[in-house]
């Protein structure tokens, strides 16, 4: 079987538009997070829930959006697990799978994070039917519910820990990608896996994430400008293909 024609089936991405196209998902993940995290800023006041509830009701509208962002993000974030399985699939299989895994599962707990986020606005809501508990207690109630997302979150950073971790060998293994981007995926695994310990996470936090976002802008960037290596990726894919 001639590798020219891998990847040239009708209907099937080309490797280097697949990365372009995984590349442009991954930045508009991460820009919607980051105007997500611009949207709730000022809102959220921990130890205080009546002050946090006062800021909900009166910018509703904006903590929703910060909401909206979240779900686009993460929509984005299961379209880059899809595209990464095809586009690592040549390298090993079973492997492009778990890390496919990984994430996803990753973007199903973010999810969960999400209706805790939301649970506040609606037991504070017009509509919330609580009759049984004392108005001044539901904004202690709201505050304790969102402050659940975030041992919801850092078990999403765990689970992306893993898939980072795997994605990094399939990267290294490539060779139609930079080794130094995999060794980097390896590492930031590493330091997200520090959140099975929150309160170590928390001391570490600044670097952790600092150190998963140069992971992520930099593989971002190089699959938007650079792609992968073609004739590699295609090599790869013949010699794995069924004869």
């Amino acid at each position: 079987m001639s590798t020219a024609a891998v990847g040239a089936h009708p209907g099937e991405l080309a490797p280097g538009r697949m990365a372009r196209i995984a590349g442009l998902f991954y930045l508009f993940n991460i820009l919607t997070i980051f105007l997500a995290i611009f949207c709730f800023r000022g809102i959220i006041v921990p130890r205080d829930a009546a002050a946090t509830a006062a800021n909900l009701l009166a910018h509703e509208a904006q903590y929703r959006l910060g909401l909206s962002l979240e779900v686009i993000s993460t929509a984005c974030s299961i379209v880059v697990a899809v595209l990464f399985f095809a586009l690592f699939k040549p390298v090993d299989k079973n492997l492009s799978l778990l890390a496919a895994v990984f994430r996803l599962m990753a973007c199903a707990l973010a999810l969960v994070g999400y209706l805790f986020q939301l649970a506040p606005l609606q037991i504070l809501g017009p509509s919330q039917g609580l009759n049984t508990i004392q108005p001044n207690e539901l904004p202690a109630i709201g505050l304790l519910l969102q402050r659940l997302h975030v041992p919801a979150s850092d078990m999403v950073i765990v689970f992306f820990g893993f898939h980072f971790f795997v994605l990094g060998y399939l990267i290294f293994r490539s060779g139609f990608l930079p080794r130094a981007l995999g060794v980097l995926s390896i590492v930031s695994s590493l330091g997200a896996l520090i959140y099975l310990a929150p309160p170590l996470a928390r001391i570490l936090s600044p670097y952790i994430l600092g150190l998963g976002f140069i992971l992520e802008v930099s593989l971002t960037a190089w699959l938007l400008l650079k792609g992968v290596d073609v004739e590699r990726w295609r090599t790869l894919a013949g010699a794995n293909a069924p004869s």
